[in-house]
């Protein structure tokens, strides 16, 4: 029981880390104290997919479901909505160079334009 709650716990997590990863520099924007935290994740989830590494919490998630007896993604709520996202069928090198360029790219419009943008929002507030 403790094995399966921990399971969902991490697949959520895991979760909630892609998307920091690829939508992260939106909060950075919005919360200063969140730059550092987002462009470690951003880089980490980058090197990942370039390299073609394995994420250190899928080999938590293989344990806990062998721990749980759960043979592969299937059952519950969780893995059923994130085990998909997270890990699609057909996933090739290709797929992830193109994940992790995609990443970079998305962040370097965040931080190229709308950090400039809202610095210089703060400025002119600053200002008046």
């Amino acid at each position: 029981m403790m094995a399966a709650f921990a399971l969902d716990a991490i697949l959520l997590f895991h979760g909630v880390f892609i998307l920091f990863v690829v939508g992260g520099g939106l909060l950075a924007v919005r919360f200063r104290k969140l730059l550092g935290w987002h462009l470690a994740a951003a880089a980490w989830g980058v090197a990942v997919e370039i390299n073609g590494w394995i994420c250190p919490l899928t080999y938590l998630e293989d344990r806990l479901r062998v721990a749980t007896g759960i043979p592969g993604y299937q059952g519950d709520f969780l893995a059923h909505y994130l085990v998909a996202t997270i890990y699609p069928d057909g996933l090739t090198r290709r797929i992830q160079i193109g994940l992790g360029i995609g990443v970079v790219l998305v962040n370097a419009f965040v931080y190229g334009y709308l950090w400039p943008r809202r610095a210089r929002a703060r400025r002119l507030k600053e200002k008046a």
